[in-house]
């Protein structure tokens, strides 16, 4: 191959991988400057032994720090909120409300790692696994020895969260495809707080 050919090839590889930043370096600059976020989202519940899949769609929002509501909705509307000091499972269909500490909730899960100020390392095994489809991926294997989790997926299309998946303990695998992401715009605090209806089912977890 001419010297000249070869030159520009290697001059164009060079170039194209200063452009491609590695996921990690996406996430960091996703969670950069982030105080609030709202994204759509589709959820697949897939349980690996017998290949039966849940789908769901939804809202989720997020206030940095320690607040985020995620709303499902269809059949069976039902939310999630972290009030900085509780999370709240409620399920409007049977009138029942799980509450449970938010410290110990949330540690070690993809929830701390969006809601709080970012402390990867402490938490999590990283592990960069390139460039598919056209997203940079990226694996957080949980530290703490009874995380529920054990391994999250995390796919950034440039700086936007693109996709999500996190395979418990349980032989289950949850994956999450974000769309209509809105960066730090106002959102109502009232989204982020919870008083239980009067005549609901309150169970501590």
């Amino acid at each position: 191959m001419h010297k000249t050919r070869i030159l520009a090839l290697l001059v164009l590889l060079w170039f194209s991988g200063t452009l491609m930043a590695d996921a990690r370096q996406q996430l960091e600059r996703f969670l950069h400057g982030l105080h609030t976020l709202s994204a759509r989202f589709n959820q697949e519940l897939i349980n690996t032994e017998t290949d039966q899949i849940n789908r769901s769609q939804g809202i989720f929002y997020l206030s940095r720090p320690d607040r985020f509501r995620w709303v499902y909705k269809g059949e069976y509307p039902r939310y999630i909120i972290a009030d900085g000091k509780t999370v709240w499972l409620v399920e409007e269909d049977i009138q029942q409300v799980s509450q449970r500490p938010q410290k110990t909730t949330l540690e070690g899960t993809p929830a701390s790692l969006f809601a709080s100020e970012l402390n990867l390392d402490r938490d999590f095994e990283v592990k960069d696994l390139g460039q598919r489809m056209g997203l940079g991926w990226l694996k957080l294997i949980p530290k703490k020895a009874d995380s529920q989790f054990a391994q999250i997926l995390l796919a950034f299309d440039g700086d936007r969260l693109s996709r999500m998946e996190m395979a418990d303990r349980f032989g289950q695998v949850t994956r999450f495809e974000f769309s209509d992401l809105k960066r730090n715009l106002p959102l109502d605090k009232s989204l982020f707080t919870f008083v239980p209806p009067p005549g609901y089912d309150i169970l501590d977890q």
